[in-house]
């Protein structure tokens, strides 16, 4: 009877030991995964540590662990998130700023662009107090003439252009045909015996 009692007092502590190593690879394998930024799901935490899902399910302080991993992954994911929406809305928020001042900016100018145009329409008036009818009619026609003129002028001018460019040209040509005259002319000079007046 007492060797009956050893042998189990001995199967428990073999169990019991069993069950530490089976804990210690858990946490380790728990470990691995979050190194990793692997979830801590039940399935891999098994394959992991070489254990099977039952003994995660059944035993409480597997149990507890596996909770503990899955709370933790959370909030690290939640923490993440929340940064990646906060670095989001901070750039949405600069871009927002930027737009504001922008408005604000363009509004002014708009005011001021507004304020050119009253005294331009103002300026206007007055010309047309100031000036007679005939003398309006006058100025427009007169400037319609010196719209002609120029355009007149600028075809002369761009005729003149052309010339210019082909009297250049002209130019550089007969400049290269008179240099290779000259060579010719000295050649033949070269090639002549001078004859020794007597």
């Amino acid at each position: 009877m007492t060797s009956d009692a050893g042998q189990t007092a001995a199967a428990v502590a073999a169990r019991h030991k069993q069950t530490k190593e089976k804990l210690a690879m858990v946490e380790k394998a728990i470990g691995q995964l979050r190194r990793e930024r692997g979830r801590p799901v039940v399935r891999a935490v098994a394959q992991r540590a070489g254990v099977s899902a039952t003994f995660l399910y059944e035993n409480p302080d597997a149990r507890a662990l596996i909770q503990q991993a899955v709370a933790e992954s959370k909030s690290r994911h939640d923490r993440r998130v929340g940064e990646k929406h906060e670095q989001i809305e901070a750039s949405w928020r600069e871009r927002a700023l930027n737009a504001e001042a922008e408005l604000t900016r363009t509004q002014n100018e708009v005011l001021v662009q507004r304020q050119r145009i009253g005294e331009l329409m103002g300026q206007l008036r007055d010309f047309d107090e100031m000036v007679p009818g005939d003398a309006v009619q006058k100025l427009v026609t007169e400037n319609a003439t010196l719209k002609r003129r120029i355009q007149q002028v600028t075809r002369e001018h761009r005729t003149l252009q052309e010339r210019l460019e082909g009297a250049r040209t002209n130019l550089r040509f007969s400049d290269k045909r008179i240099a290779d005259l000259e060579v010719q002319i000295l050649e033949l000079q070269q090639a002549i015996p001078t004859v020794a007046p007597q």
